[in-house]
């Protein structure tokens, strides 16, 4: 009896370390876990592979510095150049370009800064001219640094616009467009959390179908050279999932009221 109970006992501590469930961590921005789509996908990936993902969802800048420090496994971002930069410094390694969608620029319906159109430049302009409520993330997210290059083609400097028309939240997409929706202000979204956001109150898009408002989204795993505790294996499954055939499917097959949110970059 005695023997037993110790074989029992030592079956009882060695549960815990085989029952862990495999996991990855990855570090994401605002709008791949505000429109949905991890909720869409991520299910998929998991039946598939029996690994579960772990979403940290912040702005694009810190989710490649939780990347950089090794803090997550891989990086689901939306900042191609900053993500280039970061692959050839040794940061990330095997990036892969997985979808797309496009950035608008919202406002309210009566449009007082008369800034409708296909012009982003043109349209942030006129918005400055007019002194018009503007509600930028100012987060260093992907967003935001959209939102920063085209105020550059717009030979604009919104900052002399700080504490007057352009209001920086510091916050999320979601959050940022709440904050647009209660001062009738323009704001620049991507696509897939403006579909998905609810509180629209009185904001319509004023602005879409400028090819500068392309928006990729990549995926990369942290460099495991530098970070050793890296999951690579499983890491590289789910970029390997996402860029297959079937994850593509899944993410051209997310939509809202019939609308499609993100298109995938990789042809079957």
């Amino acid at each position: 009896m005695g023997m037993m109970i110790r074989i029992l006992v030592a079956l009882l501590f060695a549960l815990p370390a085989c029952a862990q469930p495999r996991f990855i961590t990855v570090a994401s921005t605002t709008s791949t876990e505000q429109s949905g789509l991890f909720k869409h996908l991520l299910p998929i990936f998991e039946r598939r592979s029996g690994i579960q993902v772990r979403v940290v969802a912040l702005g694009t800048g810190q989710a490649l510095d939780m990347g950089r420090r090794g803090d997550a496994d891989v990086a689901f971002v939306h900042d191609a150049a900053a993500e280039e930069r970061l692959v050839a410094e040794g940061v990330f390694i095997a990036r892969r370009a997985v979808m797309y969608n496009d950035f608008v620029i919202v406002g309210p319906r009566p449009d007082p800064a008369r800034a409708r159109g296909k012009d982003a430049a043109a349209g942030l302009r006129k918005i400055a001219e007019a002194r018009a409520p503007f509600a930028s993330r100012g987060d260093k997210s992907g967003t935001h640094a959209a939102e920063l290059r085209l105020w550059k083609m717009s030979g604009i400097d919104p900052s002399s616009g700080k504490g007057s028309w352009y209001r920086e939240t510091g916050s999320g997409m979601g959050p940022t467009l709440n904050t647009a929706a209660a001062m009738d202000a323009y704001a620049l979204t991507d696509r897939g959390t403006w579909l998905s956001f609810k509180n629209r109150a009185n904001l319509v898009i004023v602005v879409e179908g400028d090819p500068r408002l392309f928006n990729q989204y990549g995926v990369m795993l942290v460099s495991p050279a530098r970070h050793p505790h890296v999951k690579k294996a499983e890491g590289m499954a789910f970029i390997d999932w996402l860029t297959s055939a079937e994850g593509q499917a899944a993410i051209a097959d997310y939509k809202i009221g019939g609308e499609q949110l993100f298109f995938p970059l990789i042809k079957s």
